[in-house]
């Protein structure tokens, strides 16, 4: 028996465009984010998904429903769960989103001075904020809640799991923690707005396991996959530099992002 987790980020909401720091602040979907979120319901109309868990938030929420309502009869569940929205940034959300170097301020003045840079450890966290840390423990319960329980049927099952960047990237490292023999050593940050990533997972054969969840054996299959939008134009011809970078940033692309990823996969 084998279960297939298909995670899909949101299509681009109104705040990508503005290059601000945006949780849980809830923008909903741009005029490109629409006609991502119809491409990737177009591309899954012939997958038959049997659940689709989605964020409440409006981007990846429209997303989801634009998902479900292209799936053939008799239509998959269709389950919101707060365990799976994006990270929350506290005091910072809706401000500036800024890569400012801190050789000579500490994060307390520059928060002081309401300046919010990329953090780059993972328990830092702006005021009032989840740490990757702790967005890391939520994706653990929303694993627990949204993909554990399929594993209790006998027959094979296809979900959905509708969600944000960092969310997801936590999610998959969720997941594969659960497998003691995965590689820990990949990074899938940088995603795509309506991006596909896809894992199985299948119980191990432990001969003296009794409780608590069975060792899984997880396969990443698919990462990053965003082919249904090769006749969508990325970027409106009027946008301006700042919101173009934005724009490819938020999206998974661009110089400051790559910066990011970077970075982030030297700590690995």
């Amino acid at each position: 028996m084998t279960i297939t987790v298909t995670f899909i980020r949101h299509g681009e909401s109104e705040d990508n465009l503005k290059g601000i720091w945006a949780g849980w602040k809830d923008a909903p979907l741009s005029d490109l984010g629409r006609k991502q979120a119809a491409a990737v319901a177009e591309f899954f109309l012939d997958t038959k998904f049997d659940t689709i868990y989605a964020s409440p938030l409006l981007r990846a929420n429209t997303t989801a429903q634009a998902i479900h309502s292209r799936q053939q009869a008799p239509f998959p569940s269709f389950i919101v769960t707060p365990n799976i929205r994006e990270q929350h940034f506290g005091v910072a959300e809706g401000t500036s989103f800024t890569y400012i170097p801190t050789e000579h301020d500490t994060l307390d003045e520059l928060f002081a001075q309401g300046i919010y840079p990329v953090l780059y450890h993972r328990d830092e966290k702006f005021p009032g904020a989840e740490s990757l840390n702790d967005l890391a423990l939520r994706a653990e319960k929303a694993i627990m809640e949204c993909v554990i329980p399929h594993l209790q049927s006998e027959e094979d099952a296809h979900i959905a799991m509708v969600s944000h960047g960092l969310c997801i990237s936590e999610l998959v490292a969720a997941l594969l923690r659960l497998d003691p023999d995965s590689r820990r050593d990949t990074s899938y940050k940088g995603l795509l707005n309506t991006a596909w990533t896809r894992a199985t997972v299948s119980i191990k054969e432990v001969a003296n396991f009794s409780e608590g969840v069975p060792p899984l054996d997880v396969q990443v299959t698919h990462v990053n996959v965003a082919g249904h939008l090769d006749d969508i134009a990325p970027f409106t011809s009027d946008s301006t530099s700042e919101n173009s970078e934005a724009r490819k940033f938020f999206g998974g692309g661009g110089a400051l992002a790559q910066v990011v990823l970077s970075d982030e996969r030297q700590k690995m």
